[in-house]
Order: C-alpha cells, then sequence, then structure tokens
C-alpha cells in the first residue's frame, strides 16, 4: 500500500475533488484545512481524516508528519481573488508564499520528497504567444500570480539543495463539478464565470457583467481554456505517482487547449437549463487579455495526461447539477 498524502486545502474546491479520487484510488488521505475558505462538508469519503489548522503551524505539521509518514503532500491551500491581491497584497504573500515555508522545513526534516503544488497560468502574466508553453516567461501581474511563483522558485531551488521533487501544475480556468453532483464549486464570494452565469439564471444575482465586446476574437469576447475539475484532480494523482516513482521535478500546464468565449459559455447555459440569461455589457477590465489558451502537450508527454472533458457544455451540466441540487438544498435548509 502506498504511503499517506496529506492535502493541504483540501476542503476547498479543486482539494475536494481531488481529495474524492485519492480515496477512490484506495490511498490513505489527511486533510489539512483552515476552513477559512473550504468546507467540511466537502470532505464526504468515508476514511478520509479532516485536520483543521494551517500550514504554518509547525508543532502541528510536526505531530502529523510523525503521526501518518507521508510520502507525497499536494499543496492547495491559498488564496486567490485576484482583486483582493492587490489591496491586500500582504495577506498574500504571507499564506500563499510565506507560510508554505515552515511546511517545507517539517518535510525536509521527515524525509518527505514528494511535493505536488497548485500553481496558475497567472505566473505568465500577459502572454507573449497563444498558445502558452511552458517555454512562455513568467512574468505575473499581480500579487496573486506573483505570490505562486515565488514558492515556484523556491520549490526549484530545494530540488537543487536537498532532493525536493515537485510537480508545479499551472492550471487554466478551473471549472465543472464532480459528476455524481455530490461536491461543487462553493465560493464566498464567487468570481467564476460558470457558476456567475448560473447564480444569474437562479436569480442569486440579477444579471452577469460581460467586460469587452471589441476583442479580436469570434463573437468579441474574451475567449478562456476552460478545464473540469475532474481533469485537475486525474493531474494531481498522476503528479503523485510521477514523482514518488523517481520522477523528476516537472513544471507544466493543465487545460484543454480549446478556447471558449463568453458568450459562447452564456449560449451554454442557456441550452442546458433551458433559462435565459440575463447580461449586462460593459467595457473591457484593464488587463484582461483577449485569450489564454493552454499548451497543455508538457502534460502529456510527463504526466500521461490529457483532459478527458472538452465540450464546456458537460461543464456546464455537472455545474448545474451541483447547483440546482446539493447546494441548493444546504442553503435553503
Amino acid at each position: 500500500m502506498s504511503a499517506p498524502v496529506l492535502v493541504t486545502g483540501g476542503a476547498g474546491y479543486i482539494g475536494s475533488h481531488t481529495v474524492r479520487l485519492l480515496a477512490s484510488q484506495g490511498r490513505k488521505v489527511v486533510v489539512l484545512d483552515n476552513l477559512v475558505y473550504g468546507h467540511r462538508e466537502a470532505i464526504v469519503d468515508e476514511g478520509v481524516d479532516l485536520v483543521v489548522g494551517d500550514v504554518g503551524d509547525r508543532k502541528l505539521l510536526e505531530e502529523l508528519f510523525t503521526k501518518h509518514a507521508f510520502g507525497a503532500v499536494v499543496h492547495f491551500a491559498a488564496y486567490a481573488y485576484v482583486g483582493e491581491s492587490v489591496t491586500d497584497p500582504l495577506k498574500y504573500y504571507r499564506n500563499n508564499t510565506a507560510e508554505p515555508l515552515t511546511m517545507l522545513e517539517v518535510m525536509q526534516a521527515h524525509g518527505c520528497k514528494s511535493f505536488v503544488f497548485s500553481s496558475t497560468c497567472a505566473t505568465y502574466g500577459v502572454p507573449e504567444s497563444i498558445p502558452i508553453s511552458e517555454s512562455n516567461p513568467q512574468n505575473p501581474i499581480n500579487p496573486y500570480g506573483r505570490s505562486k511563483l515565488m514558492l515556484e522558485w523556491v520549490l526549484a531551488d530545494c530540488d537543487r539543495a536537498w532532493g525536493l521533487k515537485s510537480a508545479c501544475l499551472r492550471y487554466f480556468n478551473a471549472s465543472g463539478c464532480a459528476d455524481d453532483g455530490l461536491i461543487g464549486e462553493d465560493h464566498d464570494p464567487e468570481t467564476h464565470l460558470i457558476p456567475r452565469v448560473l447564480m444569474a439564471v437562479t436569480g442569486e444575482i440579477s444579471h452577469v457583467d460581460v467586460f469587452g465586446t471589441d476583442y479580436p476574437t469570434p463573437d468579441g469576447t474574451g475567449v478562456r481554456d476552460y478545464i473540469h475539475v475532474a481533469d485537475l484532480a486525474s493531474a494531481h494523482a498522476k503528479a503523485i505517482d510521477h514523482l514518488t516513482a523517481g520522477g523528476d521535478s516537472v513544471r507544466c500546464n493543465l487545460g484543454t487547449g480549446v478556447g471558449v468565449s463568453v458568450k459562447e459559455i452564456i449560449s451554454a447555459v442557456e441550452e442546458v437549463t433551458g433559462k435565459t440569461v440575463p447580461v449586462q455589457y460593459g467595457p473591457r477590465r484593464a488587463g484582461d487579455p483577449p485569450q489564454l489558451l493552454a499548451d497543455p502537450r508538457l502534460a502529456k508527454e510527463v504526466l500521461g495526461w490529457v483532459a478527458e472533458h472538452r465540450d464546456v457544455r458537460d461543464m456546464v451540466r455537472s455545474a448545474w447539477a451541483w447547483m440546482d441540487g446539493p447546494k441548493k438544498g444546504r442553503y435553503s435548509a
């Protein structure tokens, strides 16, 4: 049986879906989450231990590593609101960059040398070319992206210094929910496009704002690469296997390579729900590039990973099943 896995931030959106997959594979999983943004209810599998605490709590980490002898750490615990990172950068540098250093020190002391990191395409900033490959310069334009890039640098230095092997997985637009609708996307505030469009359908918000209709794209609205959360979970599992089998450190993009516009998302929601989406169009937002698309070939080459959910309507269907089912029931009870 493989060594236990510590998943930080495992009660959050992507973390909880990854925890479910790892548990279904028969792995022993321990979740460490301070529940600031995570949800206790998202840990639904028997045998998964939820420990409430912070990644910067050395005493707690020492206790956990001594008890469980982890073979790998999957690190999701981070703040991820770009706008907030601009107005409160120290919050992001402390939580996203500084506090994980304590965890890395404890990993070093206990001989744990496999670290899967939830990074982001925000580390690239405004890309020089589309699709974005890993050779694109990393020049983030906000503290959120910089806080993630700084930890990537730390991990590379730890590899050189004491052999820590890491997989930095740079996500594009995470979307969708569990296929069985049991867990899903539950942010407060919610900033992601698909759930916001669905919220406009349910009346939770009055309308969805569309920023910019004059981009050099087929329909004038911004184009993004939407990656299903189940595919993100699969990539983390494959990254654990790669590292614990002795693989080298890797930095790779997680996306489909398929671009979907804002208007196409709205059309998909109307098709899936049978309801009209109230929309308010406005000018472009500063800093929003016309399109962001991943070149995911390296993840296939190194991890053997390919996104299986490529139709955005499938992502919308799973998000709607969650929002119109368990999430609706949770907040109407």
